[in-house]
């Protein structure tokens, strides 16, 4: 029997190092070919390692948040034979890196604005000091982990019913009705140490970056969407064949590519280390989207030559393709604005933090009946507020109000958003 090293390739586009998101085996495991061995994550990528070789799981180096240098020693194996202790390049045919198995998502430094460890989470320190829970491998996916922790429960104490022992919903509502309920009154004094890796690293450092680097100016306006709200369902009762149902935001989206024109400045992504502002004629918007990994932003490409059905058709594509972890790189950069909303869960208002470099980011806000007075008669409306965040440096707050004045106008004047912007404006 030999020892093979399995090392950390060499990915390429200039990656010298990468982040351990979740190992997927402990000591002691036997592992075939092909098998994934640990998730890790660089700028560009997630990336899925799995084994080059049959054999028993020795050691593995790095707990989930280390950052491993190309060539580093990941995992040690016991195998059959002679073992020539590389798994780097030259092991694998052209155009193939050994041990990847699929971009799991591409992420992009400058787009994702806001969470999540992509991976698995092990229950032993292998990256060092004293194990916390031995000879323990929890699976589950992130949206089971995550309903897991609010429901107050350790998946090392549940069952896993799925492949290789994963723990689905189901297995943590059968664990659900064996936990005998806790006392009403007790005293909690528990503190729970949670690292900041994967994902909602990068997030954290994006948001960090926007806040430190952009000084923002925020901005709110109420909007009276009685009538969009009567026109989008119209729409929706007559539409035909594979055009999808219309939210929002489609709308928003066209009145966006009817105004930005108007407003360079604000179509824009400001180089401020390099003092330059690049004003873009192409729309590119960011529809800021939650998935079980935290909040990425999508990009609808090209809004101006896009119609309302287009509108809707591209970002459900983009949004879907980044819930179930599948959007490219280019699908998640490149945007020139954002818009952010929380839906039903919209609130009142926000202060949105600009997906740096860009610099302006919209958020509409809940959709809700308010009284409102209209030639000096009290009726009932459907109100929605707008906030806004803005670049200080770049866009005036005369210019932030005007813009999004002159939206205001075209979200509560609807025809107008249908009708080209040279014989109205």
């Amino acid at each position: 029997m030999k020892t093979f090293s399995f090392r950390l390739p060499d990915i390429g586009e200039g990656v010298a190092e990468a982040e351990i998101t979740g190992w997927h085996v402990r000591p002691g495991d036997t592992v075939e070919e092909d098998q994934s061995l640990v998730d890790v994550m660089t700028d560009k990528a997630t990336i899925d390692m799995t084994s080059p070789v049959s054999g028993k799981v020795l050691a593995m180096h790095g707990a989930p948040g280390d950052k491993v240098a190309v060539g580093s020693v990941l995992v040690e194996l016991e195998i059959e034979g002679e073992a020539d202790d590389r798994a780097g390049p030259a092991d694998a045919a052209p155009g193939r890196v050994p041990g990847v198995e699929s971009d799991t998502y591409a992420s992009s430094a400058d787009e994702t604005r806001g969470a999540g460890d992509s991976g698995a989470k092990p229950d032993n320190d292998i990256g060092g000091g004293e194990p916390v829970r031995e000879n323990i491998l929890v699976l589950a996916s992130p949206a089971t982990r995550r309903r897991a922790e609010d429901l107050g429960i350790d998946l090392a104490d549940v069952v896993g019913t799925g492949p290789d022992g994963r723990i689905t919903d189901a297995d943590v509502d059968a664990h659900l009705k064996e936990r005998a309920p806790p006392p009403i009154a007790r005293e909690r004094h528990g503190v729970r140490e949670v690292r900041v890796i994967g994902l909602r690293r990068r997030i954290a450092e994006k948001m960090e970056t926007a806040a430190r680097r952009i000084p923002h100016f925020s901005y709110v306006e109420d909007c009276d969407m009685t009538a969009l709200e009567g026109l989008r369902r119209e729409i929706n009762a007559s539409r035909r064949g594979a055009q999808p149902k219309l939210t929002l935001l489609p709308f928003f989206m066209r009145a966006l590519a009817q105004l930005l024109p108007e407003f360079p400045q604000i179509n824009a992504r400001y180089d401020d280390e390099a003092g330059v502002l690049h004003e873009h004629e192409a729309i590119h918007i960011g529809i800021a989207t939650q998935t079980a990994d935290g909040l990425m932003v999508p990009v609808v490409r090209h809004a101006e030559a896009l119609d309302i059905w287009d509108c809707a058709r591209e970002m459900s594509r983009v949004t879907n393709a980044a819930r179930e972890g599948a959007a490219s790189r280019e699908e998640l950069s490149g945007s020139t604005i954002t818009l952010t909303s929380l839906g039903a869960l919209g609130g009142v208002a926000a202060t949105p933090i600009i997906n740096h470099p860009e610099v302006a980011i919209i958020g509409p806000n809940k959709l809700m009946g308010r009284p409102v007075v209209i030639n000096n008669h009290v009726t009932i409306r459907t109100m929605m507020n707008l906030s806004s965040s803005f670049d200080h440096r770049i866009v005036d707050g005369y210019d932030a109000a005007k813009f999004i004045r002159r939206f205001k106008r075209l979200l509560e004047n609807p025809a107008l958003i249908f009708i080209e912007p040279r014989t109205w404006i």
